[in-house]
This record gives C-alpha cells, sequence and structure tokens, in this order.
C-alpha cells in the first residue's frame, strides 16, 4: 500500500533521514537567508539560491525579504526595545518559548520597507513563494507520506519544529544570554558553543556580531563553522564566492613607524585589538597586582578581571560601583583601564580625520611606552606592526 510509503526504512534509517532533511534547512538558512541575504558577505550560484528558496518554501513557509529585513533589524537596534527578539529586553523565556512568533510581529510594512532592500521580487517569490507559502508546507506533508509513510507524519512535524526552535528559539534566545565572548562587542551575544555543528555555524554568535559581513563565524582555532566548510565545497564547484572572512589588520614584524594604515588596521580590526590588549596588557597586570589586594577585593577577583575589559555600554550600575571602588584603590589598574578607554575612543569618535586619528595613535603609544608598565609598552610596540592586509 501506498500508505507504507515508497521507502522501506527502519527506525534507524527514518530518523537518519529526519537528520540529513532537517540539515539541509539549517544550511540553507545559514548561507542563504543569513551570510547572503542578511548580510551580502557570500555570493551564490543562481541554481543554488533558488534551490534554498524553494526549499524553505517547502520547510518553513519563510519569506526571504521578512527573514532578512527582521534579522537586519536585530542588528541595527540590538538589545533596546526595537529589537524583534532581544532576551534582554523580552526575557529569555519569552525568546525561547516564543520565537517564531516574534518574528511573525516584527514583520510590520515598516520593517520591511526599510530593512528589506536587495531581496528577491521575482514572479516566483511574489506569487509562489509569499502568496502561497502555506503551499510549500502542504506540499511537503504529503511528499513525506508517500515517502515514508506514516511515518512521514512525525517527520514533517521535526522538520516545522526545527528552525522556530533551534533558530528562532535557541541562536536568538540562548545566544543573547549565556556562553563565552571572544570579543566585547556593544551588544550581549554569546557564542553557544565552539563546535557549530547543529545549527550550521550560527553557534558562534558573538563572532558573528562582531563581524556581521564575514561568511566565515569561527575565529579561534578550536572552534569549528560547518557552514563554512559547505561555502568551502560550494566554491570548489563555482557555487559560491565569500566576498570577506578575514581580518584587514595584518601584522608586519620588525614595522616600528605608525602610519594611516596602522591606524585604518586597528579601527577596522579592533574587537580583535581589544581582545589583545586583555590578553597582553589587562590579565598579567592584574594578576601581578592580586597579591596587593586588599581582602575586601581578592574574593571578587574572577568578576573584576571580567569587568576590567567589559564592553562599557552592558556593564551594569551596581557593577560600575564595585569597578569604580577598585580604580579607585590601585593606581596600576586604574592606569592600564584608562589606557583602554583612550585607544577605544579612537574609532568612537565620529567624523575624526585620519590625520587626526594618526596623531592620537602616535601619541597613545608614546605614553604606554613612557608608561614604565612593561606589559604596555610591549603592546605600543605590538600596535605599531600593523598594517592593511595586502589585496588578495
Amino acid at each position: 500500500m501506498w500508505f507504507n510509503g515508497l521507502l522501506d526504512l527502519s527506525v534507524w534509517q527514518l530518523i537518519a533521514a529526519a537528520l540529513v532533511l532537517t540539515h539541509i534547512t539549517i544550511v540553507s538558512v545559514t548561507l542563504y537567508l543569513h551570510r547572503h541575504s542578511a548580510h551580502n558577505a557570500l555570493d551564490l550560484h543562481p541554481a543554488l539560491r533558488h534551490f534554498f528558496r524553494f526549499w524553505l518554501w517547502l520547510t518553513t513557509a519563510q519569506n526571504t525579504k521578512e527573514w532578512t529585513a527582521i534579522h537586519r533589524k536585530h542588528h541595527a537596534k540590538c538589545e533596546t526595545e526595537e529589537d524583534p527578539h532581544s532576551p534582554v529586553v523580552l526575557g529569555i523565556r519569552k525568546v525561547l518559548l516564543e520565537g517564531a512568533e516574534l518574528y511573525a510581529e516584527a514583520a510590520t510594512p515598516e520593517t520591511l520597507e526599510r530593512y528589506g532592500q536587495r531581496t528577491p521580487e521575482d514572479w516566483i517569490e511574489r506569487n509562489l513563494y509569499t502568496r502561497h507559502r502555506m503551499l510549500g508546507i502542504g506540499l511537503l506533508a504529503v511528499i513525506n507520506l508517500l515517502l515514508f509513510g506514516v511515518h512521514g507524519i512525525w517527520i514533517w512535524a521535526v522538520q516545522m519544529m526545527w528552525i522556530p526552535v533551534w533558530a528562532a528559539g535557541v541562536v536568538n534566545g540562548v545566544g543573547h544570554w549565556m556562553g563565552y565572548r571572544n570579543f566585547e562587542c556593544a551588544d550581549n551575544a554569546r557564542n553557544i558553543l565552539p563546535l557549530g555543528i547543529l545549527i550550521g555555524g550560527e553557534e558562534l554568535h558573538n563572532n558573528h556580531h562582531t563581524y556581521p559581513n564575514s561568511a566565515k563565524l569561527s575565529r579561534r582555532w578550536f572552534e569549528v563553522d560547518i557552514g563554512w566548510g559547505y561555502i568551502r565545497l560550494f566554491q570548489l564547484f563555482g557555487l559560491a564566492k565569500p566576498k570577506g572572512y578575514r581580518p584587514i589588520a595584518h601584522y608586519v614584524p620588525g614595522k616600528i613607524d605608525v602610519d594611516v594604515e596602522t591606524v585604518q588596521a586597528i579601527t577596522n580590526s579592533r574587537f580583535d585589538i581589544m581582545r589583545q590588549y586583555r590578553k597582553r596588557v589587562v590579565e598579567p597586570v592584574l594578576l601581578q597586582q592580586r597579591a596587593l589586594m586588599d581582602d575586601e577585593i581578592r574574593p571578587r577577583y574572577r568578576k573584576l578581571k571580567k569587568l576590567l575589559s567589559r564592553e562599557v555600554s552592558l556593564i551594569q550600575p551596581r557593577e560600575k560601583e564595585h569597578l569604580d571602588t577598585v580604580l579607585e584603590r590601585n593606581e596600576m589598574l586604574r592606569l592600564i583601564y584608562q589606557k583602554s578607554e583612550e585607544l577605544q575612543a579612537l574609532w568612537r569618535q565620529r567624523g575624526l580625520k585620519p590625520q587626526d586619528k594618526l596623531q592620537a595613535l602616535m601619541e597613545w603609544c608614546k605614553e604606554a611606552e613612557a608608561s614604565g608598565v612593561r606589559y604596555l609598552e610591549e603592546f605600543a610596540a605590538h600596535l605599531r606592526a600593523y598594517s592593511l592586509r595586502p589585496a588578495a
């Protein structure tokens, strides 16, 4: 009987089939909707783009323009009242349980008009994928029943739940709630896991929010972005071309002169630079000063370590009070924190001319080298050696 399905598979084979099908959906979301459409970090061959659009119509009923516009607004308004799905604002429970509903609520005409530019508006998008979006998931249910028989019902249910749970819930919720941070970007984005396999690399959410226009989401040697692996595979067949994935800053051993390229390099790779400042200056100085801390401050050493390199806008009032107390009591920590703020001011100031930035960086290096703090002196010498990466 047809109801038994065209494929006679064991339970484990059915589970494997469901996982493969949902994985294709994840790849479609991360490569097509996210890296290609929303951030323009990746060029895809028209044939691959059409396949991804068709697959997403079947498995998610997702409209490209809506997804793209909502995600772009999320980046533009991150962790504010206008963010469509911030757990910092709305609470983790609401984002986890109602992620798909938040997407639907955010798809207003104003949002689509402002943030939905450069998305498909061809005949098939208007008259099929948008106008008849529910037809796709209905068609998928029929296909599943034909292929897998009665088991097609639960396979279809898993497919329907996969993106709302993993993408809308886990990435948008957990990815802004808990995990580790490689970079102090100006929002609460976190890397959920270093192995980006289950959600196509989207687990590396802090990396993405730091460098949103990068086609590659992994940044450290132990991080795996399986989406990047697929990009490289498609690239071999001429189906994909990443636009940008390497840091623009290039370390030139032996370079000692600060020039305009030095300023441009560290400005464009500022989060990497501040991560190095934390590792090369903040952490060793703090460890050195730990023995000099009084009994009141020493137990909070681990928290202090984070606060000294935390993005200023994310420090809570009570944390700020604790940090100010420590800095008042310790001149050395106050100095390195001050130099950190001065360095960040180089790229926070809008409208500053390149020559003014160059002069400010030269003064910063000169003062750091005259500070008497070995770690600051070494870091200033390290900064001098940066330049723009040569064109490929």
